[in-house]
């Protein structure tokens, strides 16, 4: 049985501004440890453990104001949950990999680490502020507090989690959830057309589509047309977003929504967005 928890607090928008990238406060890891390749996302290829050639030696980027214009999309979408900051300044203790280069390597090898359990702090942070499914608050809150140990374990400790057992575990209660809360609505949606998990939606024209309480988990949603679309209750971790037009769309009460899906679509002043998110500078 699950310890109780009888005092759960609402999750604030400050909690949630927690778990998204503060760069200043981070030493570039994001430009350094992670690999990308030439693409429409990025214009270069780079390895991992490599720092990036617009990197600078105080962490920014020389080119951060156009990057868009010059290829390197790929880096504007990019959020890191504050994994960044907190390998920075908490699990190497405010050490920079140029300051002691000897744990340059493990610094970059953690970080991947730490950013999916970030990702995993992201999504049961909002589980737990969800009414509706108050019945599995307590292993919600039991998920997330191991979650949250293991982000202060040692570097050597982190390289050692089985964070593939982890999610997974994670994920059982987040499909659970999102089946609770998703089943206050499909009692309405009868005879609606359904979409399963990792649906195919590429290029779909479902403007003004009525998707309340559908289930888009890992849907393919690039450059869908979902302009003015209620997406109110849908349950959309993991769900593509590259160029998915947004505009006018409801995104208000979604769930599993993160900054970077927002950051890969198209919207506009009318695409009504939940807290604590933030329209992207190209959304025009």
């Amino acid at each position: 049985m699950s310890e109780n928890h009888p005092n759960k607090e609402p999750i604030t928008n400050g909690e949630r501004h927690q778990l998204q990238g503060d760069c200043e406060s981070c030493f570039g890891l994001c430009c350094v440890a992670l690999p990308f390749a030439a693409s429409s996302d990025f214009a270069i290829h780079k390895d991992a453990g490599k720092p990036c050639r617009n990197l600078q030696s105080d962490f920014r980027c020389s080119v951060h104001t156009s990057l868009r214009e010059i290829g390197f999309r790929g880096c504007t979408v990019y959020d890191c949950f504050g994994a960044g900051q907190k390998v920075s300044q908490s699990t190497f203790e405010g050490r920079d990999w140029h300051q002691a280069p000897e744990s340059a390597k493990q610094m970059f090898d953690v970080f991947p680490i730490m950013w999916q359990l970030h990702e995993l702090l992201w999504y049961l942070t909002e589980a737990l502020a969800l009414e509706s499914a108050s019945s599995i608050h307590d292993s919600i809150r039991d998920a997330l507090d191991e979650t949250k140990r293991l982000t202060d374990l040692s570097p050597d400790a982190l390289l050692k989690v089985d964070i593939a057992v982890h999610r997974s575990r994670v994920n059982e209660l987040l499909l659970r959830t999102s089946e609770i809360v998703r089943g206050k609505v499909s009692h309405q949606q009868k005879g609606k057309k359904t979409y399963g998990r990792g649906a195919d939606l590429i290029g779909a024209k479902l403007k003004g589509a009525d998707l309340r309480g559908a289930n888009l988990r890992g849907a393919y949603l690039i450059a869908a047309d979902l302009r003015g679309a209620d997406l109110r209750m849908a349950d959309l971790i993991g769900a593509d977003f590259r160029d998915t037009d947004l505009r006018g769309a409801d995104l208000t009460e979604c769930l599993f929504l993160t900054q970077t899906q927002l950051n890969a679509a198209k919207g506009d002043a009318d695409t009504k967005l939940p807290p604590p998110f933030t329209r992207p500078p190209h959304w025009k």
